[in-house]
């Protein structure tokens, strides 16, 4: 698989879904809100995990979408936890797309995501620390 400029995704790949002609816009572009979406569903993900309980998306900075995504291409999201704050933390989450019938990809977006660490009553709550995520892995 080629990605443009030799470029590699940074992070897990979180989310992997195909772009639908339901997703399109006039032109038979699919909607930024739909990639934005996936994104933030990956990132949701990867909060989750790491918080080890519910999250809620705060803020989203830097997005540019670099290319557009057609129909019949592979979304692929990557994400990594990039720095962790006592309730809050930031996600890069990438986006990119394996373009139809090829193997050939390329990045369409990125951007860094703030979640925060909620409780069942909807408060912020403290995100565990790195060393106490480790007693809960199974061997």
């Amino acid at each position: 698989m080629t990605t443009s400029e030799n470029e590699q995704p940074r992070g897990e790949l979180t989310v992997r879904t195909i772009a639908m002609p339901a997703d399109t816009n006039a032109n038979g572009d699919i909607f930024g809100g739909w990639v934005m979406s996936q994104m933030d569903q990956a990132g949701g993900i990867a909060g989750v995990e790491r918080a080890r309980g519910r999250v809620v998306t705060v803020a989203v900075d830097g997005m540019i979408f670099l290319r557009p995504v057609k129909v019949g291409d592979v979304l692929c999201v990557y994400t990594k936890v990039e720095s962790v704050g006592r309730t809050s933390m930031k996600i890069h989450i990438e986006a990119w797309a394996r373009r139809f019938r090829s193997d050939f990809r390329e990045k369409v977006t990125d951007a860094t995501f703030t979640f925060v660490a909620i409780d069942d009553d909807g408060r912020p709550r403290p995100v565990p620390p790195l060393e106490s995520l480790s007693a809960h892995l199974p061997d």
